[in-house]
């Protein structure tokens, strides 16, 4: 079957982005109107009278940003990752990099000066500064993806039972060392924060939070379809991409650092979400292929759209609970990761 164009597609994740955003402002506790809520997003900020105006502008529209900027940025991340790596069970959550991220923005909670207990939390972390918890993500990030890429990495080669059982590895030890840190938290509010990064949320939203995650979003995926020919070769194989003259070493681990900042910034805000980049690469390259060029914005947009959705099941399915973004993604993405190891497998044994 031929593959729609490119254009086409954005249009279409375009459109439905919208209308996932249109729900998401339109559905929770407190029901809305779709048209209602259009006459007041279209009718800008000044229109903030009333009640259901202030739930658009100031409670659900910086949880929907949130989320599609952070869907984007979890599909870009893991469609990077699995052209680094070679490999199509590479994920920011399965590889380590979201537990990392998450251990180096919970050390700074709870060493920093009174974290309150939602993602709200980096205005009041004092000295350290709301920089802080992206830097110690950031940190985590890299220091996971790398641990786990030495791990894996044996001979000059890398195999897909090694690349899994390393990420399982570091997961479990940065799990076990973020749930040392849960324990010997010393107050209430601190060990709410640290819940929060380990299940993950977009609840604590904010409109002045939303400045820097959207940043490394746009910066990252920027550099990233610029580096969409060297990406391309790597699917050429290590031998195949030197031959064409790429330092698959060098331009690995530049990478690897751009990937991890932008993960790391993510899950700063959001907390631990896993399986958007793991999903959302395979659902793109069935639509427009494996070039980066078009795949890359494609997958951005996906997971704008699938977090958008996954949140707005989160807070309405157990309503008036809310469940956990990330139990949700885990939900859906649980059964497909299973199926992409039983075919992964499958495909291994056959070229053995």
């Amino acid at each position: 079957m031929s593959r729609p164009r490119t254009p086409v597609v954005v249009v279409l994740l375009v459109a439905a982005l919208l209308a996932s955003a249109v729900a998401g402002l339109a559905l929770g506790p407190v029901r809305i109107a779709p048209g209602q809520v259009l006459d007041i997003v279209l009718g800008g900020p000044g229109r903030r009278g009333g009640a259901f105006a202030s739930i658009v502008w100031d409670v659900r529209m910086p949880r929907v940003l949130l989320g599609a900027v952070v869907g984007a940025g979890l599909a870009v991340a893991g469609t990077v990752l699995q052209a680094l790596v070679r490999n199509p069970l590479a994920d920011p959550f399965l590889l380590g990099a979201s537990s990392g991220a998450s251990l180096g923005a919970v050390l700074v909670i709870v060493l920093g000066a009174g974290a309150a207990g939602t993602a709200g939390a980096l205005g009041a972390i004092g000295a350290i500064g709301a920089l802080g918890v992206p830097a110690a993500a950031f940190a985590g990030s890299m220091g996971a993806l790398v641990a786990v890429y030495a791990m894996a990495r044996r001979g000059g080669t890398m195999t897909t039972g090694r690349l899994i059982l390393a990420g399982v590895a570091v997961q479990y030890v940065l799990s076990a060392l973020t749930s040392l840190v849960l324990v010997l938290a010393a107050h209430p509010d601190q060990l709410r924060s640290v819940l929060f990064w380990t299940l993950g949320g977009l609840g604590g939203a904010r409109w002045d939070e939303l400045p820097l995650p959207a940043a490394a979003l746009l910066a990252g995926t920027a550099l990233l379809i610029a580096l969409a020919r060297p990406l391309d070769l790597l699917l050429a194989g290590e031998e195949g991409a030197r031959t064409l003259g790429l330092d698959t070493g060098r331009f690995r681990a530049a990478v690897f650092v751009l990937t991890s900042l932008v993960i790391g910034v993510l899950v700063a805000y959001s907390g631990a979400i896993g399986f958007v980049g793991l999903m959302v690469p395979h659902a793109a390259r069935m639509v427009v292929g494996a070039g980066h060029r078009a795949l890359l914005p494609v997958a951005a947009l996906g997971g704008a759209v699938f977090l958008t959705l996954a949140d707005l099941v989160a807070r309405t399915a157990a309503a008036p609970e809310e469940i956990p973004v990330g139990v949700v993604t885990a939900l859906v993405g649980g059964p497909f990761f299973l199926w992409m190891l039983r075919r992964s497998t499958r495909v291994e044994g056959v070229a053995g």
